[in-house]
């Protein structure tokens, strides 16, 4: 009898792939409808308040894509009717870059301005609608890192730290 007697569950974990490489693999995956259902009411939820008092009424009707390159995850954002939905089109601009650096951004642990002028965040396309939301996001009071959303940026955030 071997001295481990669960040794062969750590050798099948070391065969599992990465999270970054198993989201990855499954978002392209995942059908749109159901990223819908789990996106947008959190995006709606986070950014209640400000919709409400038209904080982002500036991006009504436009398409914004966030692109996170080391995911393999692309979502594009639009703004109809005053609440967040995830969109089929392409978006005017795509703001680019890793998952950390949209986790930096999101909890605002560094100068946003800074992550693009080092091209660790990109903005392509409609460059002036990139900065708008770029500004938007920055602009508010309490930003990502609060409710829900926030609780899980800190844990991801606590996670990035370690890897």
């Amino acid at each position: 009898m071997s001295a481990l007697p669960f040794a062969h569950l750590v050798s099948a974990t070391e065969r599992l792939p990465s999270p970054a490489r198993l989201i990855a693999l499954l978002d392209p995956q995942v059908p749109l409808a159901l990223k819908r259902r789990v996106v947008e009411p959190l995006l709606n939820r986070t950014f209640a308040e400000p919709l409400a008092e038209g904080e982002f009424d500036a991006l009504e009707g436009r398409r914004v894509t966030l692109e996170v390159e080391d995911l393999g995850v692309r979502l594009t954002l639009a703004l109809d009717d005053a609440r967040f939905a995830l969109s089929r089109e392409e978006g005017e601009a795509t703001i680019r870059g890793g998952w950390r650096e949209f986790l930096c951004l999101a909890a605002r642990r560094e100068d946003p301005d800074a992550m693009f002028f080092q091209r660790r965040l990109m903005i392509e396309g409609d460059t002036e609608l990139g900065l708008t939301v770029k500004n938007l996001l920055d602009g508010l009071e309490e930003g990502l890192s609060e409710g829900r959303l926030g609780a899980v940026l800190r844990q991801l955030d606590t996670f990035a730290a370690r890897v």
